[in-house]
């Protein structure tokens, strides 16, 4: 069975940018969980989730492996 547990880094534990951020919903599993600048977190492979934003909203994607959606990893870009 696939773990479609969220994994949090609260933003009291994370190192703080200049940037600031905004705040967004994290809707994965069953599961609602509410995003703050400094947040981290990470969603299992396979599980299908969605973001609803809550305020200006700034984030960094990271995928392993890299993400092939519509084409925006190709390097002809």
């Amino acid at each position: 069975m696939t773990d479609t547990t969220v994994k949090k880094v609260s933003a009291a534990f994370s190192p703080k940018g200049e940037m600031g951020g905004g705040r967004a919903e994290l809707h994965l599993a069953g599961q609602q969980v509410l995003l703050e600048p400094g947040d981290s977190w990470l969603v299992p492979k396979g599980v299908e989730h969605r973001y609803r934003i809550l305020e200006r909203f700034t984030a960094v994607e990271a995928t392993a492996p890299p993400a092939q959606v519509h084409g925006r990893d190709d390097s002809q870009h």
